[in-house]
């Protein structure tokens, strides 16, 4: 998707503060659909993404529905590409909605969440600076998601 020109009245985009280094919890694959990817928050999502990665040394990513996904001994979170407006994250317990899920009990100070089932939510981190003001927000809600898988 061609990416839209940016306005001045639009938030300035988030740089990435580190590169995410290759290592056995990257994957080349997220990688190259990153480095190809045509987006116009793309900076603010390769910084979510080493955030993600920062949070637990036990998460991994790869490729999932045709996304950055990440995950623990089961995926978790998958970025959601269509959103152009705002970086958004589905959290979820696996591929399939559970009938018999409980809610995750997560804190949710900034109010990012938005439950869309009780095991599956969408989280918002907002555009340019607003996502880097979610930052500690944002992992905490990780940080809840996992513990509780």
């Amino acid at each position: 998707m061609p990416a839209k020109p940016r306005k001045a009245t639009d938030p300035k985009p988030v740089k990435p503060r580190k590169v995410v280094a290759a290592d056995s919890r990257t994957d080349p694959a997220v990688a190259a659909l990153l480095a190809e990817l045509d987006h116009p928050l793309k900076a603010e999502i390769e910084a979510v993404r080493a955030w993600i990665l920062g949070v637990s040394p036990e998460i991994r990513e790869a490729v999932k529905w045709n996304a950055p996904s990440f995950r623990t001994s089961e995926f978790f979170a998958t970025v959601h590409l269509r959103s152009t407006e705002a970086v958004r994250l589905v959290f979820h317990k696996g591929a399939k909605a559970k009938d018999n899920a409980t809610r995750v009990k997560l804190a949710d100070p900034a109010g990012l969440v938005e439950w869309l089932a009780t095991d599956r939510a969408m989280v918002t981190l907002g555009a340019g600076r607003a996502v880097a003001k979610n930052r500690k927000a944002f992992e905490g809600i990780v940080r809840d998601w996992i513990g509780q898988l």
